[in-house]
């Protein structure tokens, strides 16, 4: 398998202003009130307190890098992820659809940014410090979203090098890239590995409180993974089948009924085994 036909290298990048500052003024005071000296802690103040319009800027950043991570695979160097090529078209798609939002987000907290500074100022009383904020023009560079994309690394060098250290580069980035594909299936076998253990886990105690999530979690692993599953591993196809045909019931019915609940936590700890088969223990 050539994974430069099954895969692209993908990194997110994200800026955006906190609106959160050390104050050192504040942490002497706190530390000269309780007899103690600053080492003994920090007081960070919001800049902008009580208001959503940032807020909700943070909120769906964290989201997209929670997709982000969702949808790509382990690489090996931080900061860059593997994108099984099946599931680029699905993903930058609502990418780009997350990312206008975002940017509709921040263009509504740039746009009231002058009225929040100004309601900064009466709710921070004293602790308001003009030169914490950048200004009304500054502020929208404080925000920027982009997606980059390169080919997953090839042993195809044409560079002027003598042949032994070329060969041995070469060596080295196919031995890289291989290291880097065991270790992205790896990873998709453990996302399943681990809905379904959390499935066991709580089935198997009637007592046990569980959330629709739990179901709804592994309904979604199981709709994505034939985009992950980039080498066409028939096995982990096969579990996920199973794992669709045989857990994924209604949250209510396993809460009702007590033998479904019992039969499908048996089922859940049946694949449990036979995926541990081709994992390893875990």
């Amino acid at each position: 398998m050539n994974l430069n036909d099954r895969a692209l290298l993908v990194q997110l990048n994200i800026s955006q202003w906190t609106a959160r500052k050390y104050d050192k003024k504040a942490t002497r005071q706190v530390a000269d009130a309780n007899n103690t000296t600053m080492d003994a802690g920090r007081y960070n103040k919001a800049l902008l307190p009580m208001n959503d319009l940032l807020d909700n800027v943070h909120k769906k950043t964290t989201h997209i890098r929670q997709k982000f991570y969702d949808n790509t695979l382990p690489w090996g160097i931080e900061g860059t992820m593997m994108l099984p090529t099946a599931n680029y078209l699905n993903f930058m798609s609502d990418f780009r659809k997350e990312k206008g939002e975002w940017e509709t987000l921040v263009g509504s907290f740039v746009h009231n940014y002058d009225q929040l500074r100004l309601d900064a100022q009466r709710i921070l009383g004293n602790l308001y410090d003009s030169t914490d904020y950048p200004s009304s023009v500054d502020i929208a560079h404080k925000f920027r979203m982009d997606m980059a994309i390169f080919p997953v690394p090839s042993t195809d060098f044409r560079v002027s090098i003598g042949s032994e250290e070329l060969s041995r580069i070469q060596q080295d980035v196919e031995r890289r890239v291989q290291q880097a594909q065991s270790t992205a299936m790896q990873e998709v076998w453990t996302r399943l590995y681990d809905r379904v253990k959390h499935m066991a886990e709580k089935l198997a105690d009637p007592k046990a409180i569980f959330r629709d999530s739990m179901v709804e979690n592994a309904r979604e692993i199981c709709a994505l993974l034939p985009r992950l599953n980039f080498s066409d591993d028939p096995n982990l196809e096969a579990m996920r089948q199973q794992v669709e045909a045989s857990l994924i019931k209604h949250p209510d019915a396993l809460r009702n009924d007590p033998d479904l609940r019992r039969d499908t936590a048996a089922e859940a700890k049946k694949i449990m085994d036979a995926m541990s088969v081709f994992m390893g223990a875990k």
